[in-house]
């Protein structure tokens, strides 16, 4: 059973920074394909970062030069350190994880960029 769990999520000012941390159950973690996404409220959900398990990352144009994912494959662990963090961050970021042809997503972690 995958499950991904995230944490460190809160109330930041702008230019702020969090990271974010998801934890993945399972022995193969390291064949999982991770991400980040958001969702805002009022807002369609958004890809924010990726990180593959062959080591291609992918960041939205709305996060690059501002976020940076990691993994750690012996923590089963993915991050998403976020820096000059901004109002329009402001969402619920969840953790996902592929596998085999499945999709595994996280409870959530709430976000807020006060101004």
């Amino acid at each position: 059973q995958v499950q991904p769990v995230e944490s460190g999520g809160g109330l930041v000012q702008t230019g702020g920074s969090l990271r974010l941390s998801c934890a993945a159950s399972g022995p193969l973690f390291r064949i999982y394909d991770m991400g980040w996404q958001r969702q805002a409220p009022g807002k369609q959900r958004e890809l924010v970062a990726s990180f593959t398990s062959g080591g291609t990352t992918y960041y939205a144009d709305s996060v690059k030069g501002r976020f940076t994912i990691s993994r750690d494959n012996a923590k089963n662990t993915v991050y998403l350190q976020m820096n000059s963090l901004k109002p329009e961050d402001t969402a619920v970021y969840y953790c996902t994880a592929k596998v085999l042809r499945r999709d595994y997503w996280g409870q959530g972690t709430q976000v807020t960029v006060s101004s």
